[in-house]
């Protein structure tokens, strides 16, 4: 019998993480560079924000499509396919002259993201079990806000070195290399590596969800039929509206209001971003252990993403008291571990919904959960310029997490979409 010193299974996930890490890091280039790009091509603060959120448009209308896509061909093929195209399109960032042109590829770049998600449901899906889904979900999310806090102060130190033109073509060509290298090491089903061991193996086939004999796809407008998917998308949008604010303007809003250096407010900006891993790591555990314990899919989800929206209000409220940059991360994690801790129980709700469809329907969650991210980004500086007072677009974060609490209760991850 074909023995392994140590499961393939995790080898696969640490990949899936690299993956993630990878893909935020590109994400927070932007955000980092911001003060450079809007001097260089002379922007305002609106221009940035409809830079900043066309990135998040394409990702968002090219969820449901990559989902099918993720389904049909598999995350190996799909995976190297996206990360390629999505690392040409940060190199060619670092090129762009004007707004128009930055706007359109930014586009592009966030269409060319769209997959990268759905395609890691699948990953989930088909080589792990049923009760270590938490824990996946968890630890490949974390890798997004690790990316990305690494990225925030680092970031900045290259920009004072190199530029920020040749730090996008720096971070395209390292991307370029990952997905050479994922396309070699990984295989869509454990079915099919030839290194995994004959005991792992079948202990995955056992344990993990079973799919239909037949494998069909799940037309559009039925899976647009369920309720739970709809109290799934619409919980998620309220996820990303509170997340997206540490990508897009968290770190310009602490440096103006506390005049921080580029630097150090990429080291403060770094820290809800941690929090937001350790959220997605507890929020994994607690799902799989809730389960083990319960046996009960939907309580085992509905339970870690009502206390994470509840931190995420309350963190959101509380920083508006703050008075120097210290308390305000401190209360701006709280608020970011909350809405990260709501990531592992969507996506592990979307695969017990979806099963073998589950690049679809994950994938149509997020296109939700982005088009509100895209809102988030357009709002920020529009309310502010409206109101007068920065201190309503917390308001409106804090109301939107309560109100995902009360779609949680109706949430069953006992009831597939069914097909027609």
């Amino acid at each position: 019998m074909k023995r392994t010193l140590f499961p393939i299974r995790f080898v696969m996930l640490f990949f899936t993480f690299i993956h993630t890490v990878n893909l935020y890091i590109d994400r927070a280039v932007i955000s980092a560079a911001k003060d450079s790009i809007v001097t260089d091509l002379n922007l305002t603060l609106t221009e940035w924000g409809w830079i900043m959120a066309s990135f998040t448009l394409g990702y968002a209308l090219f969820q449901t499509p990559t989902g099918y896509f993720a389904d049909a061909r598999g995350p190996r093929f799909v995976l190297t396919f996206i990360v390629i195209f999505w690392s040409c399109l940060t190199t060619l960032t670092g090129f762009m002259r004007s707004f128009w042109s930055m706007l359109a590829v930014r586009f592009f770049f966030g269409a060319g993201e769209a997959g990268a998600f759905p395609a890691l449901s699948k990953v989930a899906y088909n080589w792990f079990p049923l009760k270590e889904r938490g824990i996946v979900q968890g630890i490949n999310f974390s890798g997004s806000r690790i990316g990305a806090a690494l990225a925030l102060p680092f970031v900045a130190y290259l920009i004072g070195l190199i530029g920020w033109r040749y730090s996008f073509v720096f971070f395209g060509v390292t991307g370029i290399m990952y997905a050479i290298i994922w396309y070699f090491v990984f295989k869509d089903k454990p079915e099919e590596y030839k290194y995994i061991g004959e005991k792992e193996k079948e202990y995955i086939l056992k344990t993990r969800q079973q799919p239909s004999p037949v494998r069909t796809a799940l037309p559009f407008f039925t899976m647009m039929k369920s309720g739970n998917l709809w109290l799934a998308m619409g919980q998620y949008i309220a996820s990303n509206f509170t997340f997206y604010f540490t990508l897009s303007w968290m770190y310009p809003y602490l440096q103006d209001r506390f005049e921080l250096g580029g630097v150090e407010a990429g080291f403060y900006s770094s820290v809800p971003l941690l929090a937001g891993a350790l959220g997605n790591w507890f929020s994994g555990w607690l799902v799989d252990r809730t389960y083990s314990r319960t046996k009960n899919l939907t309580y085992s989800r509905r339970l870690p993403a009502i206390i994470g929206f509840s931190f995420a209000a309350a963190g959101m409220i509380l920083m508006l008291v703050a008075e120097s940059p210290q308390v305000s991360i401190i209360f701006l994690s709280l608020a970011i571990f909350g809405a990260d801790m709501t990531l592992s129980p969507s996506w592990a709700f979307c695969i017990d919904i979806g099963k073998e469809n589950s690049g679809a329907v994950s994938g149509t969650m997020n296109m939700a959960g982005n088009l509100g991210a895209f809102v988030t980004i357009i709002a920020f500086p529009y309310l502010l310029a409206w109101t007068g007072d920065h201190r309503v677009f917390f308001f409106v974060c804090s109301a939107l997490s309560i109100l995902a609490i009360i779609m949680w209760l109706f949430m069953k991850s006992d009831k597939p979409i069914q097909k027609e």
